[in-house]
């Protein structure tokens, strides 16, 4: 058996949070917490708010996320508000200093019309001036051309067994990328797969869809060290700001 639940659990343990470790972490957990209300947007499991509340926070934490299992983790923590919804969902009115979207959560924003109401509901969720940081892959590292065969991450699961987490792309049709995630047993018998689609956006198109949502590009970056976005970057790391 391997369940939702287990497949949330070991989401963990293959993206920890830990941002004295990982350049994305400590990204965002400076702007969480300089900001005295934070709503994430594809919070999953909710790693970084529980962090946020960890080390100190003592303002508003709100996790926003479609994915009943994942929440379900999150929730460990009372102490944060978690919403079962997409982003596109979301109807909050001028409530929060800072939206973010982290480990490539904005690229589930596949459609032109998934991804302009997304952005108009996280742009009414914010205050004026408030900031929206989250970051999508760069569409020239063509990061999908690791992710097929003979690709894999060997780990121990939640309840101790051995595990073998694979991808196999499925499609690329324009900026759309479809993949399956599989994960198997040592004996390669597999006991869940998740099928995902993610969209590339190349910085041109982004700042198009920002601006017409009503956002200014306060700043963006080719790397989580804060470098420019260059004929090498593999990050488009952008934090906007709501005007208006």
């Amino acid at each position: 058996m391997f369940t939702a639940d287990d497949a949330a659990e070991l989401y963990d343990l293959l993206n920890p949070w830990d941002a004295g470790l990982f350049p994305a972490s400590r990204f965002y957990d400076e702007l969480v917490m300089a900001a005295d209300s934070v709503l994430d947007v594809g919070c999953g499991t909710g790693l970084m708010l529980h962090s946020a509340r960890e080390h100190g926070h003592r303002g508003a934490l709100t996790g926003l996320d479609p994915n009943p299992a994942a929440l379900a983790r999150a929730r460990r923590r009372t102490d944060v508000e978690w919403t079962e919804a997409t982003a596109a969902q979301a109807r909050w009115e001028r409530a929060f200093d800072l939206a973010t979207m982290t480990s490539h959560a904005f690229q589930c924003l596949v459609s032109d019309e998934e991804l302009r109401a997304s952005l108009t509901a996280i742009r009414a969720a914010l205050r004026e001036g408030g900031r929206f940081a989250f970051e999508t892959r760069h569409p020239q590292a063509r990061a999908w051309e690791r992710w097929s065969p003979p690709y894999a991450r060997d780990i121990a699961g939640p309840d101790g067994r051995a595990l073998r987490v694979g991808h196999r792309v499925d499609s690329v049709v324009g900026e759309v990328v479809t993949f399956t995630e599989t994960t198997a047993d040592a004996e390669g018998t597999v006991l869940y797969t998740d099928r995902e689609s993610l969209r590339f956006l190349g910085a041109g198109p982004l700042n198009a869809f920002l601006a017409e949502a009503g956002f200014a590009i306060e700043a963006q970056y080719g790397d989580w060290h804060g470098g420019p976005l260059t004929a090498d970057s593999t990050e488009i790391v952008t934090v906007a700001v709501r005007t208006g």
